[in-house]
C-alpha cells in the first residue's frame, strides 16, 4: 500500500507541474521535443512555394504573352503584292506584248489602311486585355500563400495536439498503474481501472487521427512545394496567438484598395468602354491604296494608282455589334459589383470567425485552462486523502485535456481565417 501511495504522490507532482503551465510551455515537455531539429519556418516554406509554383509561372506566362498583343493590334495590315499578265491572241505570257496595246506584264502592291483611330483603339483594347492578366499573377501568388499557410497551420496543430495527447497519455498511464495497485489491495473499485483503460484507448484513437491529419497536411505542403510525395517536411513552428485589433471597416477598405480580384474587374470595366468605342468605329470606312507598274514591251510602260474604299452598308450588323459591346460592358460593371459584394460577405464571415477564435483562445489560455488545472490539482490532493474517488480525478483530467485540445482548435481556426482574409485583402492582417 505504501508503494501505491508513493506512486500517487509522484503522479500528483507530475500532473501539477504540467497542468499549471501555459499550453505553449507545456509543449516543450513533450518527448517528441527532445533532440528535435530546428522548426521549419513559415517564411522559408512560402518563399520556396513561390519560387517553384507552376500556377504562378503559368499566370506570369499568360501575362507576358498578352503583352505582345497591343503591338500586333496597332500594326498596319500586311501589304498584298499582285503579279500577272494580259495576253492577246494566245493565253501565254508575253503574247502580243509590244504589238497589242492590251498586252502587258506587271506587278501591283496594295496596302490596306484602316480608318484613322481604329488601330489605336484596337491596340488599347489589347492593352486592357493584357492589364487584366497582370492581377491574375497576384491572385495566384495570394492563393498559393494562403494554401501554404493553411496546410502549415494544420500541420502545426497536428504536432501541438499530438504533444498534448502524448503527454497526457503518459500521465494517464501512471494514474492507471496507481489505480491498479489500489484495486489490488482493495482500496479502489474495478470501474476505476476500466475507466482509465477506456480513456487511454480514446487517447490512442485521437493520436491515430492526428497522425493521419499530419500525413495529409505534409502531402499538401509537398504538392505546393513541387516535391515528391512522402518527402519529409519537418516540424513547423509552434502556433502563437498574435494581437488582432483590426476592425471590419479597415479590412473592407483594404480590400477595395488592394484586392487583385477587384483590380481585374475594374480593368474589365474600363475595357468594356474601349470595346464600345471600337464597335462604333466600325461604322467608318476602311481604305486600300494600290500602285502598279505594267511593261508594254516596245510600247510605253503603263502605271496604275487606285484608292479603294470599303462602304459600311451593313448598318444593322454594326448596330448589333455596338449593342453587344454595351451589354458586355454592363455585364463587366455588374460582375465588379458581384465580386465586391462577394468579397465583402466572405471578409465579414472570416473576420467574425477570426475574432471569435482569437477571443476564445485568449479565454481558454488565460482563464479556463488555469481554473481547470486548479480543479485537477485539488482533486488529486483530495484523492490522496480519500476525499474524492478516482472517477472525479479522471473527470477533471479529461476536462483539462478537452480544454487544452480546444485551445489549439481555436488557435488553428484563427490562423486559418486570417490566411483567408489576407488572400482576399492582399495585405497582411496579423503578425
Amino acid at each position: 500500500m505504501s508503494r501505491s501511495v508513493a506512486r500517487l504522490v509522484a503522479c500528483s507532482v507530475a500532473l501539477t507541474t504540467v497542468f499549471l503551465v501555459t499550453p505553449g510551455t507545456a509543449k516543450a515537455q513533450s518527448p517528441e521535443r527532445v533532440g528535435a531539429a530546428a522548426p521549419v519556418l513559415l517564411d522559408a516554406v512560402i518563399g520556396e512555394a513561390l519560387r517553384v509554383s507552376p500556377e504562378i509561372a503559368a499566370a506570369e506566362h499568360r501575362y507576358h504573352a498578352a503583352q505582345q498583343r497591343p503591338v500586333q493590334s496597332r500594326s498596319l495590315p500586311d501589304p498584298m503584292v499582285s503579279a500577272g499578265y494580259s495576253a492577246v491572241g494566245k493565253p501565254f505570257p508575253g503574247a502580243g506584248l509590244g504589238t497589242e496595246p492590251l498586252a502587258n506584264i506587271g506587278v501591283m502592291i496594295t496596302q490596306p489602311l484602316p480608318y484613322p483611330g481604329k488601330r489605336e483603339v484596337q491596340g488599347t483594347l489589347a492593352a486592357r486585355d493584357a492589364d487584366a492578366e497582370r492581377p491574375q499573377i497576384s491572385v495566384a501568388r495570394l492563393s498559393v500563400i494562403a494554401r501554404v499557410k493553411q496546410a502549415y497551420y494544420r500541420l502545426a496543430y497536428a504536432y501541438a495536439a499530438s504533444d498534448v495527447l502524448v503527454r497526457n497519455r503518459d500521465l494517464l498511464d501512471t494514474l492507471l498503474k496507481v489505480s491498479e495497485n489500489r484495486y489490488a489491495v482493495g482500496q479502489a473499485a474495478q470501474q476505476d481501472v476500466i475507466k482509465a483503460q477506456t480513456q487511454l484507448s480514446i487517447l490512442e484513437l485521437q493520436l491515430e487521427r492526428l497522425r493521419q491529419e499530419r500525413t495529409t497536411s505534409e502531402g499538401q505542403l509537398n504538392a505546393l512545394l513541387a516535391r515528391p510525395s512522402g518527402t519529409p517536411v519537418g516540424r513547423p513552428q509552434d502556433l502563437a496567438l498574435p494581437p488582432f485589433d483590426l476592425d471590419l471597416a479597415q479590412l473592407q477598405q483594404a480590400t477595395v484598395a488592394h484586392s487583385p480580384m477587384l483590380e481585374r474587374e475594374q480593368i474589365m470595366v474600363a475595357r468594356g468602354d474601349v470595346a464600345i468605342q471600337a464597335a462604333r468605329l466600325d461604322y467608318k470606312p476602311d481604305f486600300a491604296l494600290s500602285g502598279g507598274y505594267y511593261s508594254m514591251g516596245r510600247m510605253p510602260s503603263m502605271y496604275e494608282f487606285r484608292l479603294d474604299i470599303t462602304v459600311p452598308l451593313q448598318r444593322a450588323r454594326r448596330a448589333a455589334a455596338v449593342i453587344e459591346q454595351q451589354q458586355l460592358a454592363e455585364q463587366s460593371r455588374r460582375s465588379f459589383q458581384t465580386t465586391r459584394l462577394t468579397l465583402q460577405a466572405r471578409i465579414e464571415e472570416d473576420f467574425q470567425m477570426a475574432t471569435s477564435a482569437h477571443r476564445l483562445a485568449v479565454l481558454y489560455r488565460d482563464a479556463v485552462l488555469p481554473q481547470a488545472r486548479l480543479g485537477l490539482e485539488s482533486s488529486l490532493a483530495s484523492y490522496q486523502t480519500g476525499g474524492v474517488d478516482f472517477l472525479s480525478v479522471l473527470t477533471n483530467f479529461g476536462t483539462v485535456l478537452e480544454y487544452e485540445m480546444t485551445y489549439f482548435d481555436e488557435l488553428a481556426a484563427f490562423h486559418t481565417a486570417v490566411s483567408r482574409l489576407e488572400e482576399m485583402t492582399g495585405q497582411p492582417v496579423a503578425h
